[in-house]
């Protein structure tokens, strides 16, 4: 037994005599080949030829020696917009038809006379590329920057230098978020490395690490687990990831309850426009989606006319999917409903036929190709509320963009003539226009106020989903039940319901699937209605009982 002992010890020092060779020779290789490269020349040579290593050398120069275009040139490989010639090996920064001599900012208008060819990397070289810009930004006077790189940095991994970078920052550092995550990112290297650490230093980097909310230190506390055979510090690292899955669970649930109002928040923008001309009404409009549709294609079009300013052309869509998808509203009222008033199958048949017309208007007119509607600047990226929870900008301006279209539209019915003469007409017809309402004008208005608003259901829809014929088709039901659900004219009872019906789809989705969540919430609905013939927020008038 104790020749089998000292033979394992014998193995496991071979190993790690065999490692430390290992690490020397990569170290002495990889500083003979940062040596080559020693001013931009170097760099431009480097990064021309085909030899990865040399190109890592390149980026590690390009780091170090604060040249002032070395942002430029890393996003730029990152981006596959530099370039060389091959006569003098020099860089260029690519533009649409332009490019720029990286040596002395020469432009050069036309670049295809230089058959300049473009320089290629590798995943380690683009590694190195995203921890050299990390390191650039550790320096940046805004601390936003100076927090995503230590994040960055830590996450692929710190190395000595980094490391020692990072530890004097500490010192200098006066953003708290910034020293949180400076100290967060020295403990995460200090477990995971091989340094030898006290235990009092180990408990207290793992209670950083289980305070963190960071879904990084997880895998630094697994790994440390696995590898430490400590009592005291194997039960602190269970307490840190217990403490941290706690988190990550709360934090899944929030981000579940966002998608599901985000989603509710489209429910009700589609279905908005409905309540009103099936509450006032009684028609069944199955041209709904289209209308929809409409709004969308209305963006569209608004970002060719303004390419070059996606923000603007957003704006400006809405007001004119408003528009456009209102007068195709009254001129449908006008020519078919008006005359089918009383008849709730043949309007289900008359509008169902208006939307096979209006889905083959738009295939001749844009062909029925998907068409793709890009996001402005200010609706990408995400909102960070934790390191375990962040927030997509668009839905959160849909989720805003539909409340202000609701209490604008509530603020229209209830404070304006029209929103009077709607009201009196949904509550009694007959009554209304022994007063003196024009009912046929009120019928007009109010097919219009829901086709535009349908329309700008539209526009916020283009930023979620890739405009095209058939999209209409898929919100259309979702309208009905989110209209039957909520009470039939009823404004408040179609804003809980999208976003009740949007909460719980999304409830369901993580355990019974996309498609069957939906069947789950369409068979509720249905014992809903059993129970609840009216909805939730039954409306009182002409389309009521009684």
């Amino acid at each position: 037994m104790d020749v089998i002992n000292r033979l394992s010890v014998g193995i496991a020092s071979a190993r790690s005599q065999i490692l430390s060779i290992l690490i020397l020779l990569l170290t002495l290789f990889s500083t003979s080949i940062y040596a080559s490269v020693s001013d931009f020349h170097d760099v431009e040579k480097a990064l021309s030829k085909g030899k990865f290593n040399e190109k890592r050398g390149a980026v590690s120069w390009l780091v170090t020696s604060n040249n002032e275009n070395a942002e430029i040139i890393l996003n730029g490989l990152l981006n596959r917009k530099v370039a060389y010639d091959k006569a003098n090996k020099n860089l260029w920064l690519l533009k649409e038809k332009s490019a720029v001599r990286l040596y002395d900012q020469q432009r050069v208008e036309d670049a295809k006379p230089l058959r300049l060819k473009k320089v290629t990397i590798n995943n380690s070289v683009r590694k190195a590329i995203k921890e050299g810009l990390a390191r650039l930004e550790l320096s940046a006077p805004d601390s936003q920057k100076r927090l995503d790189a230590i994040n960055r940095l830590m996450t692929s991994g710190l190395d000595a230098p980094t490391s020692k970078a990072l530890t004097e920052l500490r010192t200098t550092e006066k953003n708290e978020s910034v020293k949180q995550a400076i100290e967060l990112a020295l403990a995460a290297h200090a477990l995971s490395s091989a340094t030898l650490l006290s235990d009092e230093a180990v408990l207290s980097h793992i209670a950083l690490l289980g305070d963190s909310a960071h879904p990084y230190a997880q895998q630094v506390l697994n790994k440390a687990k696995s590898e430490n055979n400590s009592p005291a510090v194997s039960k602190a690292i269970t307490l840190a990831l217990t403490e941290l899955d706690q988190h990550q669970r709360l934090m899944q649930g929030v981000e579940t309850l966002y998608f599901g109002i985000s989603l509710g928040s489209v429910l009700v923008l589609a279905g908005i426009g409905l309540a009103i001309t099936f509450g006032v009404m009684g028609v069944i409009n199955m041209a709904h989606g289209e209308l929809v549709m409409i709004g969308a294609y209305c963006t569209y079009v608004m970002q060719q006319l303004l390419p070059n300013d996606t923000g603007l052309a957003l704006l400006l869509s809405i007001p004119a999917a408003f528009v456009v998808a209102g007068a195709v509203g009254m001129l449908i009222e006008r020519t078919v409903i008006r005359h089918l008033y009383g008849r709730p199958l043949e309007t289900l048949l008359a509008t169902f036929g208006i939307s096979l017309i209006l889905q083959q208007a738009v295939r001749s007119i844009f062909s029925p190709l998907n068409r793709s509607v890009s996001t402005p600047d200010f609706m990408s990226g995400m909102l960070e509320i934790s390191p375990m929870l962040s927030l997509t900008w668009n839905r959160l301006y849909i989720i805003g963009f539909c409340l202000i279209v609701f209490f604008g539209l509530l603020m229209v019915l209830k404070k304006t003539p029209l929103g009077l003469q709607v009201r009196a007409v949904s509550q009694n017809r007959a009554m209304a226009r022994a007063m003196g309402v024009r009912s046929e004008r009120v019928d007009v208005m109010t097919f219009g106020i829901g086709a535009g608003v349908a329309g700008i259901a539209g526009v916020a829809l283009s930023q979620l989903t890739n405009v095209g014929p058939n999209m209409g088709q898929a919100y259309i039901i979702d309208s009905f039940m989110v209209v039957v659900f909520g009470g039939v004219g009823n404004l408040w009872g179609t804003l809980v319901a999208g976003l009740s019906l949007g909460v719980f789809n999304k409830l369901l989705e993580p355990w019974a699937g996309a498609v069957l969540a939906k069947i789950l919430v369409l068979v509720f609905i249905i014992l809903f209605i059993q129970k609840r013939p009216k909805g939730l927020f039954p409306q009182r008038g002409r389309m009521a009982e009684g």
